[in-house]
């Protein structure tokens, strides 16, 4: 039976194309390969775009963090540098503080007093504050531990209580349908 199938000779062909016939079709076949190859790179450069605008963001967001707890941080070294203020009170305070004057210049030749050098630290911190991150504001708070405040300070004893700095900063947000910028809280709990 199979070999009474093949062994026609009436068998049907195709006519052969002319080459200029397949030339064309495989040309326009080649076409729409490299429009569609072209489509499928233009959507993956457009997802790594896609990507890069968000490690930027986060990138910028790390570095922001990071400024706050080196402002936070400096803030900490000063204030145990000077713990008769922090005993004093010196440095409870809320920035942006009014009036951006100066303080005076604490030199070996005219030195200050505790005081004049929580007020010089407290001034720095502000303009920090300003300088390393966008519509930042802060707040240091101490609250002494159980043990009296001792009458004389002058002998520099440890502060016994605890002092938190809390650093607020704006950085945009990385959702679209956001247009305020987030809010960001550093907070850093201490004894200085």
């Amino acid at each position: 039976m199979l070999g009474t199938f093949f062994s026609s000779s009436t068998a049907v062909r195709r006519p052969r194309a002319t080459r200029a016939q397949s030339r064309a079709r495989i040309a326009g076949f080649s076409l729409i390969e490299v429009m569609v190859a072209l489509l499928v790179l233009s959507i993956g450069l457009l997802g790594m775009a896609g990507l890069l605008v968000v490690a930027v963001k986060t990138n910028h967001s790390a570095y922001l963090r990071t400024q706050a707890s080196f402002v936070a941080q400096s803030m900490a070294d000063r204030m145990r540098a000077n713990s008769r203020a922090v005993w004093s009170g010196a440095y409870a305070k809320t920035w942006p503080l009014g009036g951006a004057g100066s303080a005076g210049a604490c030199i070996a030749a005219a030195p200050c007093d505790f005081a004049a050098l929580a007020d010089r630290d407290n001034r720095a911190f502000g303009r920090d504050l300003a300088q390393f991150l966008p519509n930042a504001d802060a707040t240091i708070r101490c609250v002494r531990g159980t043990a009296p405040a001792p009458a004389d300070t002058s002998g520099r004893p440890p502060y016994d209580g605890l002092c938190t700095i809390v650093v607020n900063w704006s950085e945009g947000s990385l959702a679209r349908q956001q247009p305020q910028p987030d809010k960001q809280t550093f907070a850093w709990k201490f004894q200085p």
